[in-house]
């Protein structure tokens, strides 16, 4: 439907070349792909969207197997099944029994070498399952989030370009305003030269054209602080030169149309975002009962070791095996009570996000609303000024023609050009807020455009 398409009026124009003096000519839908590309808020929120498959990636490697080698050196100063010979029995040739005994075994060995291969299976765990899908919903929150962001994005760059233009508009009236007021003195200093006018008319043109200034001051002001801000949201820099080429025309039709405010809820990313984080908080109250289910692991390892007498006699012989395998349950018993109250937290949490869930719910149906009802009144505004200007613009025709004819005064003159310089200011902020208006409401839809979403 037409309620959904964003900005109707304002065509993308095919950019020119760049000019040497590096002058940055950029239309509306440029400024939303240069936003979705280098725009930190798009990159931050798709680094986000990164960082959950990341997380995924690491909640099913606990339930994959795990391998682990290892290898060691030990050496041994003193042991109690180390055997001394005394001095005075050094001619005695009876063999030592404990010599004898140990001299097979590792005890008491001063080198020792150990090369290890271990490999990890959890079983059962009743929190593995719940980690992934911890993961996995939260991958999709990131993901919901992302086209959150990136219809945040979208609505601040339309909106910072249409003040932007907005902004140059005013400026240009102001302009006009004060360059007509400039001519006006002139005839009136030509008028009283020629003894036609007098001092007062004089004196009363100058006035108009001063208290003309200051308006243009405050719309250059005005101009150049949009300016940059259009600049920070596409990353153009700041001592550059930016030409906005899209222009602030009216809309060509002014759409009334509006979405079901239900099916709004339903399709919000903000939404389904939140309700990922209701999914989360969910699989935390079942990992929380959890912790009082026993688990069961299985592990083997297999090593190798030897016992050189000097530390550097490694060869491929007088290795001994070390093989073994393990089967461990854990039956969680008591840990004072801290299972009971991690259980409740989880709980309070599951709560907490559903009560946030309904809130956000009301939160967006209340946006689309008060938005649609804005694009609205735009609307209607925007068709009462374009009559306003042709009125105020015919107005001042005529009185400058009564003027020359000696029929008004200076006055009827200045008064008819200020009622033409607001006619032509509110109907330049009618228009520009109908688009601020429409931008706000495809924000309110979650909607972004195609430019901003391929843009990388």
């Amino acid at each position: 439907m037409a309620a959904l398409v964003a900005l109707p009026a304002l065509r993308a124009q095919q950019a020119p070349a760049r000019p040497a003096t590096d002058t940055v000519r950029i239309s509306i839908d440029e400024a939303l792909t240069r936003a979705g590309s280098v725009g930190e808020e798009a990159r931050l929120a798709r680094a986000t969207v990164d960082l959950a498959g990341t997380q995924v990636a690491a909640a099913r490697s606990a339930a994959l197997p795990a391998l682990d080698g290892s290898f060691n050196y030990q050496r041994t100063y003193a042991s109690p099944f180390q055997v001394k010979t005394s001095p005075s029995a050094s001619t005695d040739t009876t063999p030592n029994p404990l010599a004898t005994l140990f001299a097979n075994l590792p005890f008491g060995r001063v080198n020792q070498y150990t090369a290890n291969l271990t490999a990890t299976q959890a079983i059962f765990s009743p929190r593995l399952g719940s980690a992934l899908r911890i993961a996995t919903s939260w991958q999709s929150a990131a993901r919901f989030s992302l086209r959150e962001q990136l219809a945040e994005t979208e609505y601040q760059v339309r909106a910072a370009y249409v003040r932007a233009l907005l902004a140059a508009e005013l400026e240009s009236s102001a302009r006009e305003a004060v360059a007509q007021a400039t001519r006006f003195l002139e005839q009136e200093r030509l008028r009283l030269t020629a003894g036609a006018g007098s001092e007062l008319d004089v004196l009363r043109a100058e006035v108009s054209l001063e208290n003309l200034r200051p308006q243009l001051v405050d719309a250059q002001n005005a101009a150049a602080i949009a300016t940059l801000d259009i600049k920070r949201l596409v990353n153009v820099s700041m001592a550059a030169p930016i030409v906005l080429t899209t222009r602030l025309v009216a809309p060509a039709a002014l759409s009334s149309q509006g979405a079901d405010p239900a099916a709004v809820v339903a399709d919000r990313s903000a939404v389904k975002a939140e309700e990922q984080q209701v999914r989360i908080a969910n699989e935390i109250v079942k990992q929380a009962i959890a912790a009082y289910i026993p688990s069961l692991d299985f592990r083997m390892s297999l090593g190798r070791i030897m016992y050189p007498q000097q530390v550097f006699a490694l060869n491929g012989t007088g290795w001994l095996t070390d093989w073994n395998a393990s089967l461990t349950l854990k039956v969680p018993i008591f840990n004072g009570f801290k299972r009971g109250a991690e259980l409740s937290q989880a709980r309070i949490g599951l709560q907490q996000e559903r009560y946030r869930l309904a809130q956000l719910r009301e939160a967006v149906q209340l946006q689309y609303e008060q938005a649609f009802g804005e694009r609205m009144r735009a609307a209607a505004a925007i068709t009462a000024r374009q009559r306003t200007v042709e009125q105020a613009q015919r107005v001042y025709d005529l009185t400058v023609l009564r003027y020359d004819q000696g029929l008004a005064t200076h006055l009827d003159v200045s008064d008819a050009r200020l009622a033409l310089l607001m006619a032509r200011a509110n109907h330049a902020q009618s228009i520009a807020q109908y688009y601020i208006a429409d931008a706000g409401l495809q924000r309110a839809l979650g909607a972004s455009s195609t430019a901003l979403n391929q843009a990388r």
